[in-house]
């Protein structure tokens, strides 16, 4: 077992890192130190994805070989600098169980993460109000997920159907790779209320399953997935989580859920073509920066109010 540690000042706090060299990723050797480096590296990107959302973290202590579990509750080993923001338990009926979820809202933080080899950053499509509150969903995402045989290059044409039907209405939308086996196409809304984005992915998924009922699927029976790509729209829904942009997934090998641009979209044919791992996404980073930028800061700009369905949705084929 490695035992090897380090005191580290990060940005003003002290944190004891542990077992540096333990291998997480047993395929290739990769490292809880090389993970914690990771994250530290892509931090100028990765953290505004993250501001004022509260994180769940998929940890894999004894590695991707071993098992994993999530870790919702931080307020149980938080250092007492971390912010910690009490809300409601997603599986609450009453909504009086809360969970202390953690805010990795700086440098020490995602390494405080990164040190409980919290491999996957998991968050909402709403953030955090200033009373601490949550706000109404300022992003609508599309999860598409390839029953196999299909595989990302049918995700691809699928992704490339969304943003028409998105464009139609008036959204530019960004897609980023799973780290998985699919695509998540996401576009920054405003919304009268929190239901609204479930509303409209619902109504556009179903659409899609409708016009091209031998290529997509808008409902999670597995039975009618096979071959097909399922247009999940319920990770709008306020409970859930999507994994975060350039976060780690805990798969074999230490893929990343990356921003890609939509001619890469466009030109994929096999899956090894939006597959990427950390040394890619580092550097495409150093090349073109943050392609799901535009989602946040100066080259945001305003976000346009969603319709209750896609317009497209009243059009004849």
């Amino acid at each position: 077992m490695a035992s090897d540690a380090a005191t580290v000042d990060v940005e003003g706090r002290r944190l004891r890192l542990s077992n540096l060299d333990k291998v997480l990723y047993p395929s290739i050797g990769f490292t809880k130190g090389e993970v914690i480096d990771y994250y530290s590296r892509v931090a100028p990107v990765l953290l505004p994805h993250l501001a004022d959302r509260p994180v769940s973290l998929h940890r894999w202590p004894d590695g991707v070989a071993g098992q994993g579990f999530w870790d919702k509750d931080a307020s149980r080993h938080a250092p007492d600098w971390l912010r910690v923001v009490r809300l409601p338990s997603p599986g609450s009926s009453s909504g009086s169980d809360e969970v202390g979820y953690a805010i990795l809202d700086g440098l020490p933080a995602l390494v405080w993460a990164a040190n409980l080899a919290g491999l996957e950053l998991h968050i909402p499509q709403w953030t955090l109000g200033p009373r601490g509150g949550r706000r109404v969903p300022d992003l609508l995402v599309f999860d598409l997920d390839p029953g196999a045989p299909a595989t990302v290059v049918e995700c691809a044409r699928v992704a490339e159907a969304v943003r028409d039907v998105l464009a139609a209405d008036g959204f530019d939308c960004v897609v980023k790779s799973s780290g998985s086996k699919g695509l998540q196409v996401y576009a920054r809304v405003s919304v009268p209320h929190a239901g609204r984005t479930s509303e409209y992915a619902r109504h556009l998924a179903e659409h899609l399953a409708d016009r091209w009922p031998a290529e997509v699927v808008a409902t999670m029976a597995k039975a009618r997935r096979s071959g097909k790509v399922l247009v999940d729209w319920s990770q709008n829904n306020p409970a859930k989580t999507t994994v975060a942009p350039y976060s780690l997934r805990g798969r074999a090998e230490p893929t990343v859920s990356t921003p890609v641009s939509w001619e890469e979209v466009a030109r994929c044919r096999e899956p090894e073509d939006l597959m990427f791992g950390v040394d890619d996404v580092l550097e495409r980073i150093s090349r073109s920066g943050d392609l799901f930028g535009v989602l946040y800061g100066e080259r945001a700009g305003g976000r346009r109010r969603l319709p209750a369905r896609p317009r497209l949705q009243n059009r004849k084929r």
